[in-house]
């Protein structure tokens, strides 16, 4: 094989990211900023507190974690505190309310006995010193550094993967990961960023997404929004042609219900980024969903002034 062939053959695998970012990374943040779940380790910037959230959160359901984690801050509101504390009782209290691994609560309770005793009080702040805590490993390590001191590196957990896998076709490989979220995060914006595309991946793509019901912000550049496709490394099940397309079907019930009548143009970008009348996704390819859709008794066509209009039937 030559080595042209080779680097046509290794270009399948690259991720299909915009060359300019400035617009992906705004319309992410503008969207988080607008709107996001609440929980209160999201306005604290102290480490401690964040640390105590990510410890719970491993495994946790975070709707689980938020009254735990105040009923613990209120018990140990310092690491002073925790340090001082019976290990007994942090077990004790981890068991109490279900969170998972009673080692977890060792850890968290020897690494409070680190912070005052090797670090007078205070927290180290990059990554690479967080892990110097005991049972802190390298992604708790960043989520503390990015969430408490805006110095982190980009946050890569399944939910993450899931949404660099749809919309940018990176390979499912933790170092193509890695060095995708890299790339996607603004210098210097850490701690928003990392909550922004944590959120993306945990409200609207799910494993079974919302795209359009949340408003996702990447729709515009999102391979699987354009292809109907959206198998993910932790959504093993390949989608036939047939899963695909009742997918826009699925769509064009949604925007029609939003709209209750539309010319097919007008229906066609709504329900699709890359729609052209003439193109592949274009006219002839809606108007065979709309006739599904007809034959099911759920959609009428109708010309109106010489233009097809398409609303829900009644």
């Amino acid at each position: 094989m030559s080595d042209a062939d080779a680097d046509v053959d290794s270009g399948t695998d690259e991720p299909s990211v915009p060359d300019d970012l400035e617009p992906v990374r705004e319309s992410l943040i503008a969207w988080y900023e607008a709107d996001h779940r609440s929980y209160p380790w999201r306005e604290t910037d102290d480490a401690y507190e964040i640390l105590v959230s990510e410890v719970m959160s491993q495994q946790t359901q975070l709707d689980r974690v938020g009254d735990a984690w105040e009923d613990f801050l209120e018990r140990w509101p310092t690491t002073a505190e925790l340090a001082a504390a019976d290990r007994a009782d942090v077990v004790g209290f981890w068991t109490d309310h279900s969170l998972g691994y009673n080692n977890r609560a060792k850890y968290l309770h020897e690494a409070a006995r680190q912070v005052e005793a090797e670090y007078d009080g205070e927290f180290p702040t990059t990554p690479e010193e967080l892990q110097e805590l005991m049972g802190v490993g390298p992604y708790t390590a960043n989520a503390v550094a990015s969430f408490a001191f805006n110095s982190g590196n980009a946050v890569v957990d399944t939910n993450v993967k899931r949404v660099l896998y749809r919309a940018f076709d990176v390979p499912d490989d933790d170092s193509a990961f890695e060095e995708t979220a890299n790339e996607l995060m603004p210098a210097g914006r850490s701690r928003v960023w990392n909550n922004a595309v944590m959120e993306l991946g945990g409200v609207a793509c799910r494993q079974t997404p919302r795209c359009d019901e949340v408003g996702c912000p990447w729709r515009e550049w999102c391979s699987a929004y354009a292809t109907g496709d959206f198998t993910a490394p932790d959504v093993p099940t390949q989608p036939s042609f047939e899963g695909s397309r009742r997918q826009f079907r699925g769509r064009v019930i949604g925007t029609l219900r939003e709209y209750d009548e539309l010319e097919l143009d007008a229906l066609g970008h709504r329900i699709r980024v890359d729609y052209v009348p003439e193109g592949e996704y274009g006219r002839a390819w809606l108007e065979g969903l709309l006739s599904d859709l007809a034959d099911d008794g759920l959609v009428e066509v109708e010309k109106r002034d010489g233009e097809p209009v398409a609303r829900l039937e009644r």
